[in-house]
């Protein structure tokens, strides 16, 4: 029978760590006893507890790969048994660049900073930080300089505000090679409704058409929409974006929307692509409209917008990027009943009625007019109308324009609601938002012994790509180079025509350069309905006979994991009617340079194929950002359920 006695006793106890992914380190334990003693090393996933096999030294050397719990049974020859404490390994799975230094030394490093909060009296107060050290750091709460005795945890919880929790909030994370202090916030408790405007959440629908399928393709709504997207998640937008969508998903995308929005919410809906107005109603054009199209082959604004109203929202805006001229004079238009006089509308249309709307070509990249001043003004806290306002000046001031697209701007807006109003959450919207649920990565493990790190990265709602990234090489092998493909050669057409040329061009300005070597494009996730299986093919020399070898390895995406990716905020976390329905694989290793934006001259051009010279384009932001479950996942999830019957809104 196994007996637990002093006879063996701990001198040295593991420590937690808090790490980002990929870090290597070693967890140490000491024991003594009067005999000689053996070790052996358990780990806890979740629920599941097992041994290690081979972990049967002092040190158990471990490659952060996710978050994990771990102890240390000790014995001696006479049955004697004493385990360790057991000790949390923190894992980090998306940190910034350049974070821990080069030279770290398991100091605190914070990862996560809180964020300025608005509540209400008795409403709940919930800040968040992050940091990595080796040990794991321990933290400490203060509010306007005093020690809060209870709050020492990551997250500061308090179930219901009083006005004396009003004040500026920061933490301390602190280990036994130092501490670290994070961003100082304020707090505001009851000053929501003492005249300031706020918001109860704020919601963003972006769509991008750009490859269509009996029109002439654009190429400005990727780059647009994706820099649009970032630019709201900076004001705290909730923020879906979606690329190419046909009519069906154009609808359901759109129903998804509505069902999100609610009292007292701040909604966006932007659209960039083919379109088209006639007295006074605008249409939305989807890839698979057939040519000619008319109403009943595309979406109606006046009707999203009417069932945007009926949400009892505070703030609705459309932007529509899109050109405004009548295509079918000989169609019958849809019925819209008129809008509400509720004073909280706001249409900004990127030109004038029957006009066009023009890109602005330069180089690889492409961007609309509209979009090229809204991201210079978008961020300023004035009234939404005096902000866009701003954007039509600038236009108007555009020589490339001049006489050929002026923005227009119609609105209902009685109050002074800015984009960079504070949200202060309803109970509905604070459990929208959720907690966030990081897209895990994996590694997987060649034959010859090489380990490659599988990320998921994400621009867009509907569009990921798989990362992959080669551990520290081995010394029996020399010169891997990776390839990522689709297991098969179904649907391989329908492949190259749906995948995007120029988003990786985006994806580096995003990601460092070094996590690009190998990646595989995955679009169109809304189609997805079958898990998908990917190749990964590794090309090496062996240099003892310098024979070229090949090994090859499957891994399967789960349809689950990647609606799980929907519910990323813009990250991305960021990460179909066919298993593979709209992919590429692309080698960045020699082809992509990250750099602040393109050089050169450039063209403008319209619909119809008018190109004026380009200016200077504007510069890509790459700041890390934390991201939120919530019900926007909902949103996307939805596309999956589009049928034929779901084809307006």
């Amino acid at each position: 029978m196994r007996c637990f006695s002093t006879a063996v006793s701990i001198t040295e106890q593991p420590v937690s760590v808090s790490v980002p992914v990929g870090y290597s380190f070693t967890l140490r334990c000491r024991a003594q006893g009067h005999t000689s003693l053996q070790y052996q090393w358990f780990c806890q996933y979740q629920s599941d507890c097992h041994l290690i096999p081979g972990a049967t030294n002092q040190d158990l050397p471990i490659i952060a790969e996710q978050t994990q719990l771990y102890t240390c049974r000790v014995n001696d020859l006479h049955r004697n048994v004493v385990f360790s404490d057991w000790v949390k390994v923190e894992v980090h799975q998306c940190v910034a660049r350049g974070v821990p230094p080069q030279l770290w030394r398991g100091e605190p490093v914070i990862v996560l900073n809180p964020s300025e909060q608005w509540v209400e009296v008795g409403q709940p107060l919930q800040l968040q930080c992050a940091a990595m050290g080796v040990p794991a750091p321990s933290y400490q709460w203060y509010r306007n300089g005093n020690l809060l005795e209870q709050q020492k945890r990551k997250k500061l919880r308090i179930t219901r505000t009083k006005v004396s929790d009003s004040g500026t909030y920061l933490c301390c994370a602190s280990n036994s090679h130092g501490e670290r202090w994070t961003n100082a916030v304020d707090v505001h408790v009851g000053t929501c409704g003492s005249g300031k405007f706020f918001a109860t959440d704020k919601i963003a629908l972006l769509v991008g058409n750009n490859c269509y399928q009996h029109h002439p393709n654009l190429l400005a709504p990727v780059r647009d929409v994706f820099e649009l997207s970032r630019l709201l998640e900076h004001l705290d937008f909730q923020v879906v974006s979606l690329l190419d969508l046909n009519k069906a998903e154009m609808a359901t995308a759109v129903s998804g929307f509505l069902q999100l929005l609610g009292k007292g919410v701040y909604a966006i809906f932007y659209y960039a692509g083919h379109g088209y107005e006639h007295l006074g109603r605008n249409y939305m054009v989807p890839v698979d409209a057939p040519q000619p199209y008319a109403p009943e082959n595309c979406i109606s604004v006046q009707r999203i917008l009417q069932k945007m109203q009926q949400r009892q929202t505070a703030l609705n805006i459309i932007l529509l990027d899109t050109c405004r001229k009548w295509y079918n004079p000989g169609c019958a238009l849809s019925q819209v009943q008129p809008l509400e006089p509720w004073g909280n509308t706001v249409y900004g249309y990127s030109t004038s009625e029957d006009a066009e709307a023009y890109e602005l070509q330069d180089g690889e990249f492409s961007s609309g007019i509209f979009m090229k001043y809204l991201k210079k003004h978008i961020l300023q806290k004035k009234k939404v109308t005096h902000m866009l306002e701003d954007v039509l000046e600038d236009i108007g001031r555009d020589p490339l324009v001049t006489g050929k697209q002026v923005m227009e701007i119609k609105h209902t807006l009685k109050e002074a609601r800015s984009l960079t109003d504070p949200i202060c959450p309803s109970r509905a919207a604070t459990e929208h938002r959720g907690h966030s649920q990081e897209l895990p990565s994996r590694t997987v493990t060649f034959p010859c012994g090489l380990r490659v790190e599988l990320r998921f990265l994400r621009l867009f709602s509907n569009l990921m790509f798989v990362c992959a990234k080669p551990q520290p090489p081995l010394a029996h092998i020399t010169d891997p180079q990776l390839l990522l493909q689709l297991a098969g050669t179904d649907d391989v057409a329908t492949q190259r025509e749906s995948s995007l040329d120029h988003v990786e061009t985006l994806l580096a300005f995003v990601y460092k350069r070094e996590e690009l070597d190998c990646v595989f494009q995955l679009c169109a996730l809304q189609k997805i309905q079958t898990d998908v299986v990917l190749q990964l093919d590794l090309h090496y020399i062996q240099p003892s006979t310098k024979q070229k070898t090949c090994e090859s390895l499957q891994t399967t995406l789960q349809k689950s994991l990647l609606r799980q990716f929907f519910s990323w905020r813009s990250d991305s976390q960021p990460d179909s009617q066919r298993a593979a329905a709209c992919t590429g694989s692309v080698c960045l290793q020699d082809a992509l340079t990250p750099s602040t934006d393109p050089k050169g001259q450039g063209s403008l051009s319209a619909g119809s194929g008018h190109s004026l010279p380009s200016s200077s384009p504007s510069n890509f932001s790459s700041e890390p950002e934390e991201n939120d479950e919530s019900d926007l996942g909902k949103l996307c999830l939805a596309l999956l359920q589009a049928g034929p019957g779901q084809d307006r809104p």
